[in-house]
């Protein structure tokens, strides 16, 4: 049996994220895997600071409907800021381990997202891969954070026997430190031209549509609302995705006619791209987005559907006639493709890439870090 300990950026809900992608595939291809996806903390300071009702974290768990019994969550809590105990990582990363004792696992590989974990590989010296799919170097974050993030990335850089980035820009920037793996995204290509039926909260009317978390590190709020203005009150902007703004920002999206659904399970996201008029990238176009390959390229890219993106990485440097690369002239292209409106499935037979391939990449990494094991 191989046990692998997965500590993620993200929790493992409805909504899939490349993490699920490839574990779910990983489980599949070997029946001698397990997993102990580790979420990250609870964090009921943060909600107390943020007016939501605190929580703790669930603690372990298994995570049924797939791999019968051999995938595990682990959900810890954050007692304490930071900056105001120097040892909360500690804690964290012995969680981690009396969790991984727990299910037996003894001798486990360890797969890094996120950066703050760099402890648990220096202390435990489990063989550690470190999965690079955003570079939170050069996110929108306070001096202290950025500290903290650059001593555990150079932590790890330093410490894993294997390292996996999910863009070329990505390659780039790291390849200067050490030898990187590049793994990109993908999609389920089947799943995602299997015809569904329109949801049912989509407006009447043309629809432009953008499927991803809200997020002001990625969307462009003021680009959203005069785009949503200039195409009402006849055609809507639909936001589909987990909504992480401000009130004030939210709301300004709200004034200006953008429909906010919040999030999907992946089953369910298919059929609001599929019944889009246009897809839409009103993303920023910062060091951080050039950073990254969005998951959405590939699903935008699945459904056929025209798409009206700004200069971001991914989509500018795609060779596929059916994506407009528009800076100053987004709001314009996004109206001037709604007439069209083309149904599905027309223009999905385009090729792109399916997770079966990145799956077969990662499952060649995580061997080669098996092997350190002996």
């Amino acid at each position: 049996m191989t046990d692998l300990i997965v500590v993620s950026l993200e929790r493992w809900d409805q909504v899939w994220r490349r993490n699920q992608h490839l574990i779910a595939g990983l489980l599949a291809r070997d029946s001698n895997l397990r997993v102990l996806f580790v979420e990250p903390p609870a964090d009921p300071m943060h909600d107390l600071r943020s007016k939501r009702r605190p929580r703790l974290g669930d603690g372990l768990s298994k995570i049924d409907g797939i791999a019968s019994g051999r995938l595990h969550r682990l959900q810890l809590t954050k007692r304490m800021p930071r900056r105001l105990d120097p040892r909360t990582d500690h804690q964290l990363a012995r969680g981690i381990v009396r969790a991984a004792a727990r299910l037996g696992m003894r001798h486990p590989l360890l797969w890094i997202n996120d950066p703050g974990m760099a402890i648990l590989a220096e202390r435990t010296g489990w063989p550690t891969l470190y999965d690079i799919t955003d570079d939170w170097l050069t996110a929108d974050r306070p001096a202290g954070e950025l500290e903290r993030i650059a001593v555990s990335e150079a932590s790890l850089m330093r410490v894993a026997r294997e390292v996996v980035v999910c863009s070329p820009e990505l390659v780039r920037r790291k390849q200067a430190v050490r030898r990187v793996t590049l793994i990109p995204n993908a999609v389920d290509a089947t799943a995602y031209r299997r015809p569904r039926p329109r949801p049912a909260d989509l407006p009447d009317g043309p629809i432009a549509l953008y499927l991803g978390t809200v997020h002001r590190d990625r969307i462009d709020v003021a680009l959203c609302a005069t785009t949503a203005h200039a195409i009402g009150p006849d055609a809507s902007l639909v936001l589909v995705g987990p909504n992480v703004l401000s009130r004030s920002d939210s709301e300004l999206l709200r004034r200006a006619r953008a429909l906010l659904l919040g999030p999907r399970a992946r089953e369910e996201v298919i059929g609001y791209l599929q019944h889009a008029d246009v897809l839409v990238v009103p993303h920023v176009v910062t060091a951080f987005t050039d950073s990254l390959d969005p998951i959405k390229l590939y699903e935008y890219q699945a459904v056929g559907r025209p798409v009206v993106s700004t200069p971001v990485a991914g989509f500018r440097d795609a060779d596929d006639p059916r994506i407009t690369i528009a800076g100053g002239d987004f709001v314009e292209a996004v109206a001037a493709a709604l007439p069209a409106r083309t149904r599905f499935p027309t223009g999905a037979d385009g090729p792109v890439a399916d997770w079966s391939e990145r799956v077969e990449a990662m499952s060649g990494v995580l061997g080669r870090l098996g092997q350190t094991l002996g």
